[in-house]
């Protein structure tokens, strides 16, 4: 690829970053519990996606087994977005949004032993400091931490993290062939969808999960129509196209800007504030890791050394 084609390539996924920062600001006005606003944001985002699929079908020349791949990564994305808006409950969007994108780490450790692109000291030397950033979210040392339940939101971010990641690697393994971001996408949502609603109507409440609500609500289903088409289609389409086209672990450097930015909307849209001294500085650790790795991070492989 040329210094041009990935510049431009580059581009296309911080767009994509940039739209989807915004899912969770239209989650939380759609005022629905995690399982149906994640189920929903899916099925919504089914039609449009398989419009675009129709329209470049000539152009989508995968095999079966690549088809099923994708559909295979979209069912990881079902816990992944569980949890994502679980956490997101219970220790606010911005805080939950940066522990899910950490998974920058575990993408290029994963990367390492996967594909072979080896994560430099940069990289490395992030992990204990998100790990202690973590910690203090969870609001261990202070007797009155902001969040509904800021542990389970750790934790339910910490799962949204690992599901994350192992969805990245997958979904940018399914589509090796180039195939049109569209038909790509729309065989992860489809498994994302069916994936979510096996999740939403088994009996979880014992691990704070509420059960899928199946009948829609207005206005509450109108932004989570406004998340799909916005997010789950034109962002991610953004997203899908770049995955293939970039080494994993610069496309979650590309990624990582969603966090930042809901971090600013959630202070200046929904005037989420109020975070201990303790938690502050985890969240400044994690963000100075997550930078640290998007400015100094790079990966190399064999060839290239």
């Amino acid at each position: 690829m040329s210094a041009d084609s990935d510049r431009r390539t580059m581009l296309i996924a911080l767009a994509g970053a940039v739209t989807i920062s915004f899912s969770p600001v239209l989650y939380v006005y759609s005022d629905t519990n995690p399982s149906t606003g994640a189920f929903f944001r899916m099925l919504y985002a089914l039609p449009a996606l398989a419009l675009l699929a129709y329209l470049v079908r000539k152009a989508d020349t995968r095999s079966s087994r690549t088809r099923w791949t994708a559909f295979g990564a979209g069912l990881i994305l079902a816990p992944d977005m569980l949890s994502y808006h679980s956490s997101m409950i219970f220790i606010g969007i911005g805080i939950a949004t940066l522990i899910g994108n950490s998974q920058v780490i575990i993408v290029t450790l994963a990367s390492w032993k996967l594909f072979g692109e080896k994560p430099n000291p940069a990289i490395l030397l992030s992990l204990p400091v998100v790990i202690i950033g973590l910690a203090l979210i969870s609001g261990f040392a202070d007797p009155e931490p902001y969040g509904e339940d800021p542990v389970k939101g750790v934790v339910f971010g910490m799962m949204a993290a690992f599901f994350y990641s192992s969805f990245l690697i997958l979904f940018r393994y399914s589509n090796r062939e180039l195939a049109p971001s569209s038909s790509v996408q729309l065989d992860a949502t489809v498994g994302a969808a069916l994936g979510l609603l096996v999740l939403g109507l088994l009996p979880l409440s014992s691990m704070a999960i509420e059960p899928l609500e199946l009948q829609p609500t207005w206005p509450g289903h109108g932004w989570l129509i406004l998340l799909a088409l916005l997010c789950q289609v034109a962002g991610w389409l953004a997203i899908a196209h770049a995955l293939p086209r970039l080494p994993a672990a610069h496309t979650s450097f590309a990624i990582l800007l969603q966090p930042v930015l809901t971090l600013i909307w959630g202070y200046f849209i929904l005037h989420q504030e109020g975070h201990s001294q303790n938690q502050a500085i985890g969240v400044f650790l994690v963000l100075v890791a997550i930078v640290t790795v998007t400015l100094y991070g790079s990966a190399s492989t064999a060839e290239s050394e």
